[in-house]
């Protein structure tokens, strides 16, 4: 475990802690690999194109707009369609659930790209 983590090179918070071989920004959810720089990060993820239900490529901190109403365990009203969802992230997901994402409203979940489109 390394004693003095870098701060974030996107928002440049100090408060950043180690989740596994990654370095992860509490504030902004911004994950890298402190060994090796942002550029060999892009070239990981440059190999798995994610697209969205009208097959716009999709990246990390994108808006998208939900464009059907989906079901949500423990609400009555689920996720309706036309709420929009800032700041995603890909993830390889289960399931195929691929992006990673905080709904306003309802917090922290994942959802397939099949159900958004780039807004």
């Amino acid at each position: 475990m390394m004693d003095n983590l870098p701060p974030c090179p996107k928002c440049s918070c100090e408060y950043t802690y180690e989740m596994n071989s990654l370095v992860v920004c509490p504030e902004c959810a911004h994950e890298w690999a402190p060994e090796s720089g942002e550029e060999s990060e892009g070239a990981a993820t440059a190999e798995r194109v994610v697209k969205d239900a009208v097959g716009n490529v999709l990246q990390d901190g994108d808006t998208v707009v939900v464009v059907k109403t989906l079901k949500v365990k423990g609400s009555p009203t689920g996720i309706k369609a036309g709420t929009k969802v800032r700041n995603i992230r890909l993830i390889d997901g289960v399931d195929g659930h691929d992006i990673d994402c905080k709904v306003e409203g309802f917090g922290a979940m994942q959802l397939k790209s099949g159900v958004v489109k780039k807004g």
